[in-house]
């Protein structure tokens, strides 16, 4: 097991796996929160390990463990989640960047490019922000709908911009003429 942080793919050996535990520190668990925008990390782990694949190219697979605190999206009081997830990466050495203006997304998005180094804090990093949930919610919190109206006008409300909002009243008025 190794605690670097940055690994050299020159000094990877080949022929058997480099494991890796990655526990920061509660200063370093602040600046990730701060990096991530959130209100705190209480807790994160990140150990795998990283093998050769092929001649060049390098598997990181791994496991992300953390608890975060974020603001909920409706009272933004606190909201504390837990997040366990699987995190592979496919490190090419011969990667080519699309040159099209518009492109297709692959099929495999656990590819990148191989440079000269690995950095399993910006591995772990990533995988935190985007295992973060979008809109965090208190448990038992529902958003409620906002009306508002200049005073002698009736307020629209989402109901009223469904597209066959129209065309059911329209339905109900003439039935009713029938």
């Amino acid at each position: 097991m190794t605690d670097e942080t940055v690994l050299r793919v020159a000094d990877l050996p080949q022929n058997r796996a480099t494991t890796f535990t990655l526990r920061p520190d509660s200063a370093r668990l602040g600046e990730l929160a701060r990096e991530l925008g959130i209100d705190g990390v209480r807790k994160l782990s990140f150990g795998g390990e990283l093998r050769a694949e092929g001649k060049s190219d390098w598997r990181l697979t791994a496991i992300l463990g953390a608890t975060v605190v974020q603001p909920c999206v409706v009272t933004l009081e606190p909201v504390t989640t837990r997040i366990d997830t699987e995190v592979r990466r496919l490190f090419v050495k011969d990667w080519a960047e699309p040159d099209e203006e518009e492109a297709e997304m692959p099929e495999n998005d656990e590819a990148e490019p191989l440079g000269p180094v690995i950095d399993l804090n910006a591995v772990m990093t990533e995988a935190l922000a985007l295992a973060l949930p979008a809109y965090p919610r208190k448990e038992g919190v529902e958003l409620g709908e906002a009306v508002f109206a200049e005073p002698g006008k009736t307020a629209m409300t989402d109901e009223d911009t469904r597209p066959f909002a129209g065309l059911a009243a329209l339905r109900d008025k003439l039935k009713k003429d029938q």
